[in-house]
């Protein structure tokens, strides 16, 4: 079975602000160029310190942080973030971009405070695919606005992640 999907497969991201973290310049224009081609608004940084300042003025809908970088890395920054009040981005849906693949590892960013682990190197249709998932939990708990996805978009998009998750578990635990 083939996970590859078309990009007209995967929802638009229109309106979707995104905070992008990663110290590596061409790892944050890569991942920029994909989601503005997807419609979200983009804004990267290159410090975990940077992303806690730039999320707290700019209030995305979407946090993405690599996990390790010079300084503080990724989880430092999340904890800081889930230590914040909601109204100054606490409850910020998140998803950590990392090279540290395998169970122990997405268990590990699950109990920090991210809600998915991506593995790098990543799909386009996942990356797009979790950024539509994450938006789509931040307009439910706002509930007085529409999400970007429309329901069958967001429906293909939680069921092809759901397939990714398990096959990660399955080749983690040698299956």
């Amino acid at each position: 079975m083939s996970l590859a999907v078309r990009l007209d497969d995967v929802p638009r991201l229109d309106g979707v602000r995104v905070l992008v973290v990663d110290d590596i310049p061409c790892m944050r224009e890569i991942v920029t160029e994909i989601l503005t081609r997807s419609g979200a608004k983009v804004t990267s940084v290159g410090s975990a310190e940077g992303a806690l300042a730039t999320l707290q003025r700019e209030r995305p809908d979407v946090l993405l942080s690599d996990l390790t970088m010079p300084g503080k890395g990724g989880y430092w920054l999340i904890g800081q973030v889930r230590a914040l009040p909601p109204e100054l981005g606490g409850v910020t849906p998140a998803a950590a971009l990392t090279a540290h693949t395998g169970a122990e590892h997405r268990a590990r960013v699950l109990r920090a405070g991210f809600q998915l682990h991506l593995g790098k190197p990543f799909d386009l249709d996942e990356l797009i695919g979790a950024v539509a998932v994450l938006a789509r939990k931040e307009y439910a708990r706002r509930s007085d606005q529409d999400p970007p996805a429309n329901e069958a978009q967001r429906a293909l998009v939680e069921t092809k992640l759901e397939i990714l998750r398990q096959a990660s578990f399955e080749f983690a635990d040698g299956g």
